[in-house]
């Protein structure tokens, strides 16, 4: 990415009418819907990180979207993808990302792959995703969905998230995209001292929050709850 694309995103974003992204190639009918969600639903709603920006800008959101829903990709709300599970809306994608501080040489841990747009998000940002889906129809459509789209530092694996996946430990960052009554200790230790997580923590019939846990270099935890959410419930365990 050079500096001049990068002013050209930003300068679009912030002061020209939804239009088609320079780089998004003649054949991406969706560049101006894209441009658009995150001139309202994100920058507007007090997104700041240029690089969170820009992926958001790029990722195609509509191709993570099962076929009979894609006209509606690029609204503010959660969509279903099967097996009970839902791709959250853009802002909330947006805001998981941006609070972690990823840098490109980070390596990050998501557990509930669901389509792999967040997956595909945090790439953009990140050096290296790996990403854990306990439903097998799900990994599968996600594992070839990146791999089409080119997302090549994306690894998609089908198992327990709760476990995390330790042969790729630690993380720099952890995004859980489910909600749990507890924080998984196997998450928090295979987070780097320094590292940074997100989870929604609560259960499915109570209030959640979405809890931001920090990894001081001695590996103290601290957490703080930053925003009510509702995710889908984490299975597994």
């Amino acid at each position: 990415m050079t500096f001049l694309r990068l002013i050209t995103l930003v300068l679009m974003v912030l002061f020209l009418p939804a239009s088609p992204c320079p780089w998004a190639g003649p054949d991406d009918p969706r560049a101006a819907e894209r441009l658009a969600m995150v001139r309202d639903q994100i920058r507007g709603a007090g997104i700041s990180d240029s690089r969170v920006l820009e992926a958001m800008a790029e990722v195609p959101r509509h191709l993570f979207v099962p076929a009979e829903y894609r006209h509606r990709s690029y609204a503010p709300r959660p969509l279903p993808i099967g097996e009970g599970q839902t791709i959250s809306q853009p802002y909330i994608v947006a805001f998981m990302t941006e609070i972690l501080r990823l840098k490109p040489s980070d390596r990050v841990l998501e557990v509930g792959t669901g389509s792999g747009y967040q997956a595909a998000v945090a790439s953009k940002v990140a050096g290296e995703v790996y990403t854990v889906e306990i439903f097998e129809s799900l990994a599968e459509r996600s594992r070839g969905a990146l791999a089409e789209l080119g997302y090549r530092n994306v690894f998609v694996r089908q198992g327990d998230g709760y476990y995390g996946w330790e042969e790729n430990a630690p993380f720099d960052a952890i995004i859980v995209t489910c909600a749990g009554g507890h924080v998984p200790p196997p998450l928090l230790r295979q987070l780097k001292n320094g590292g940074r997580m997100v989870m929604p923590v609560g259960g499915p019939f109570l209030t959640q929050n979405l809890v931001f846990i920090e990894k001081g270099p001695d590996g103290a935890i601290s957490q703080r709850n930053v925003l009510p959410v509702a995710f889908v419930r984490l299975l597994g365990h």
